[in-house]
């Protein structure tokens, strides 16, 4: 049993790291996305009018959206090509189903 089975963590490791100045940028876009959610969450219990709550959730989700095109060219330009260079070609099922969820 691997530490993953262990603790039922799904989750990999990278082969290649990301730099630095991405977490930083993928950091900042999350914690303004989370502060964006978190003034949503406020209007709500303020009761505030529904456009104004919509705006919100579409500017959330915008930096949401922008966070994961961040991470999906990262996988692409390392994960994706590391694996395809060691033979391993299933990783293209991977990134069809990936981008069915973002599409």
């Amino acid at each position: 049993m691997d530490e993953d089975e262990k603790t039922g963590c799904c989750c990999r490791m990278k082969a290649t790291p990301r730099s630095e100045s991405m977490k930083a940028d993928v950091t900042r876009r999350l914690n303004r996305a989370i502060g964006q959610l978190n003034g949503v969450r406020s209007m709500v219990e303020d009761d505030r009018y529904c456009g104004d709550v919509l705006t919100q959730l579409a500017a959330a989700q915008s930096a949401i959206k922008a966070v994961s095109g961040i991470i999906l060219k990262d996988h692409m330009e390392t994960c994706v090509v590391e694996r395809v260079q060691a033979g391993d070609v299933e990783v293209v099922d991977e990134v069809v189903d990936l981008l069915r969820k973002f599409s």
